[in-house]
């Protein structure tokens, strides 16, 4: 009876992105959330700082994701690599899109005031 062969290797690449991959369905939601919220306005500018700010949620997510994967303890297994690559690609991506929801609430409430008349009645 023939031995039953062992599992290939994950390729290193994908090793190194797992956590990132795993996540982009919560990432997918996430995102869906911050673009859509809130619905007015919703000027060229808004949709290039949301957009932006998309961008740079991911990329600080990737960059976390390595980071965590090259510093783990060299003594912990696989797993636990993973687990903290993943936890601080995550921190990443919710520090900087709270950033953005911060910053945008902000824009928006400038812009807001700046729209309106002394006496406090909105702008015809």
């Amino acid at each position: 009876m023939p031995s039953p062969s062992l599992p290939a290797a994950m390729p290193p690449q994908i090793e190194l992105n797992l956590a990132l991959i795993l996540f982009i369905p919560w990432f997918s939601i996430l995102a869906a959330l911050f673009w859509l919220f809130p619905r007015q306005p919703r000027g060229w500018r808004r949709r290039f700082f949301d957009l932006a700010s998309l961008v740079l949620a991911v990329a600080a997510a990737a960059a976390g994701t390595h980071w965590g994967m090259l510093h783990a303890d060299p003594g912990a297994t696989a797993i636990w690599k993973q687990v903290l690559a993943t936890s601080v690609g995550y921190g990443m991506f919710l520090l900087v899109l709270t950033a953005a929801i911060v910053a945008r609430r902000l824009v928006l409430r400038e812009r807001a005031s700046a729209r309106r008349l002394p006496s406090g009645a909105p702008c015809p």
